[in-house]
């Protein structure tokens, strides 16, 4: 089984990247934040790997964070949920938002991911709200108001770490609690406190 891969971004586009190594290209399907946390093509990336394997196919699922990847591998565990799903699933929400939604039993932030139902949204809380227990739930960016838990996640995605970024957006909120209310004014305020 192919569990870490590392070599050089051949191509990416959002759900796959090829990534060559040993003079193999291989066929990697990804989520949209590790698309997005992805280096340019031609650079060197390191990908967590998940091999599924069945009679009539061979697939390569590939993860940046390695909490992405167990979360991923949970989820393929609910009856109903494939790897496709699972797929659509982290890159509807990022991993520390799923997991505080499937603990605080929140329906309506899981039916908002395309292809999860209600039904299918009671299934994964039922069966995963107790095996979630050793992945940490995001703390709620405190009163930064309704921009910030977007802003958070682009700012992790982007490669800061999520307490430098959640610092910069209380710090930029702070100063100025207009932001609060703006995705694009929010963000760039961060940056500034964040560089």
């Amino acid at each position: 089984m192919i569990a870490h891969l590392r070599g050089r971004l051949f191509s990416k586009q959002p759900g796959q990247a090829i990534v060559e190594a040993g003079g193999v290209g291989y066929d990697v399907v990804i989520s949209i934040p590790t698309f997005t946390a992805l280096p340019g093509e031609g650079a060197e990336v390191s990908l967590h790997i998940h091999t599924q394997v069945r009679e009539d196919l061979l697939a390569l699922y590939g993860f940046l964070d390695l909490n992405e990847k167990r979360l991923f591998e949970r989820l393929i565990t609910v009856t109903g949920v494939g790897p496709k799903l699972a797929i659509t699933i982290l890159s509807g929400l990022n991993p520390e938002r799923t997991v505080a939604a499937i603990r605080a039993q929140d329906h309506a932030t899981l039916t908002h991911i395309p292809g999860v139902g209600k039904k299918l949204a009671e299934r994964l809380v039922v069966e995963l709200k107790d095996k979630l227990e050793d992945m940490a739930a995001a703390p709620a960016v405190v009163s930064a108001g309704p921009a910030a838990e977007d802003v958070l996640s682009a700012l992790v995605n982007l490669g800061y770490q999520r307490p430098a970024a959640q610092k910069a957006i209380e710090t930029a909120v702070a100063k100025d609690k207009s932001l609060a209310q703006d995705f694009d004014s929010l963000f760039r305020a961060a940056l500034k406190v964040i560089r």
